[in-house]
């Protein structure tokens, strides 16, 4: 049996959030194009805020569950309710399972995926971090689909996650502050398609170095 322990793994959380202080000026230059210009800068503020909440002992489930509040009660604009309800739906999904399979994993995505879409009512092709979720989600049911191993899933993922960011370039964004362009959002990436595609890459990265076989 593959799986990922829950217990005392908050260092998978820790690992994304500081991926995106690393990230916050990219994130931020990209919004810049379409938006606001402070993508990065509001997502540092949020996922540092969560670092220092965060205890290294943690569950890594108990750790999404921090990290997903903070960004509800502490982020400024609409990414904060949004990467809130995204971390809370997995934290939600994997806080049952001592030992975290790729099955698990699975019902967490989508967990995610329907909480996203309930809260924003967005959808996927409206140019928003959905457009990464959404076909990462799908690439890595596919390779499980396939009884690939944990790792494979993870790589599909991550792989998923990449295409799904890129092709944001070639859609019209329909929500947020970026659909006032219309026709000219097109050709820029989304800056929630690529925060969510760090935050994903990461996880999956992470969590590749850390399966346990019995």
């Amino acid at each position: 049996m593959e799986y990922v322990a829950n217990q005392k793994n908050a260092k998978i959380t820790l690992a994304i959030i500081e991926a995106i202080h690393e990230n916050a000026a990219y994130l931020s230059e990209i919004d810049g194009a379409t938006g606001d210009g402070d993508h990065g800068v509001n997502m540092d503020k949020g996922f540092m805020l969560a670092k220092e909440r965060i205890q290294e002992d943690m569950d890594f489930s108990e750790s999404l569950k921090v990290l997903g509040r903070t960004l509800v009660m502490d982020i400024g604009g609409s990414m904060g309710p949004i990467y809130g309800t995204m971390f809370s739906r997995l934290s939600r999904s994997l806080k049952k399972q001592d030992q975290i399979t790729k099955e698990a994993v699975l019902e967490a995505l989508n967990n995610a995926i329907q909480g996203l879409m309930d809260l924003a009512g967005a959808k996927v092709g409206d140019k928003t971090l959905l457009d990464t979720l959404y076909p990462a989600t799908e690439s890595y049911k596919e390779a499980l689909k396939q009884e690939k191993s944990f790792k494979e899933c993870l790589k599909a993922l991550l792989d998923g996650a990449e295409a799904g960011k890129e092709n944001t370039k070639n859609l019209v964004a329909k929500i947020g502050r970026a659909a006032r362009l219309g026709e000219r959002s097109k050709g820029f990436l989304d800056a929630g398609a690529t925060s969510c595609c760090i935050i994903l890459k990461t996880m999956a990265s992470s969590m590749c170095e850390d399966i346990i076989n019995e």
